[in-house]
């Protein structure tokens, strides 16, 4: 009886409108960070458009901001992809850690998962992850969607009020990506035991640490990714 409770309850939280629920927590930092994105994107002379079909097609606020940098710097457009490709290789490594739970879907169904993944929405993921087990394609497209079309409408809302905005950074919209990401990590860290919880936050430092030392030999993108990489394998041998 309460294993067929726990099936009910279990696939109550596995719907589309329960992925929009658990994808609203994360909106501000859509918001503001497509904002930002919008107005900058206006000071680089990106027509709104522009800014909107980046905003479509790319999907990624680090890769949209470097991508101006870099169209303001005149960069080579092979540069930018190359670079852009880079800096946004940690989402092989997202849909890897997801991909074993949506095995029961179609290839082109699976597709959508990964190319709507973010680093925010791998965030929610993993919570629900850690707390639950499981997770449902029709939540995933919940969480997926809700996080596109908000970044969409602010990253072009921030375009039209670009010129009203002319300093982002002023507002402090820069900081809501991490101020998110640092409570998604704390979500992540409350309900561990505590020798998982040491372990966690061994890696944490050994994570800063590892940064630290490549940022010396590496520009900033390739460092984050070596590091991650090297450190996810070391959790993943070490993980009990």
């Amino acid at each position: 009886m309460n294993t067929q409770v726990n099936v009910n309850h279990s696939l109550t939280l596995d719907t589309f409108s329960q992925g929009i629920k658990d994808c609203i927590p994360t909106l501000l930092g859509y918001i503001s960070i497509g904002l930002a994105f919008g107005v900058i994107g206006i000071t680089s002379n990106l027509s709104i458009l522009e800014i909107f079909l980046l905003s479509v097609i790319v999907y990624a606020g680090s890769a949209q901001f470097i991508f101006c940098g870099l169209y303001v710097a005149g960069a080579p457009f092979s540069v930018i992809i190359i670079t852009t490709f880079i800096v946004n290789l940690r989402h092989f490594l997202m849909s890897l850690t997801v991909a074993p739970h949506f095995t029961r879907y179609s290839p082109l169904r699976n597709i959508g998962f990964g190319t709507l993944l973010t680093d925010e929405t791998f965030g929610v993921a993993v919570t629900k992850l850690t707390k639950e087990k499981h997770l449902g394609g029709n939540w995933m497209d919940g969480l997926n969607l809700t996080a596109y079309i908000t970044w969409i409408a602010s990253c072009t809302l921030g375009g039209i009020v670009g010129k009203w905005l002319p300093n982002a950074e002023s507002l402090g919209l820069d900081f809501a990506l991490i101020s998110m990401f640092g409570a998604l990590l704390v979500l992540n860290l409350v309900d561990l035991s505590k020798s998982k919880l040491m372990h966690y936050i061994k890696l944490i430092v050994l994570m800063a640490i590892i940064m630290y030392c490549l940022l010396y030999f590496l520009p900033g993108h390739l460092a984050v990714l070596i590091a991650t990489v090297i450190v996810a394998t070391i959790g993943v041998v070490t993980e009990k």
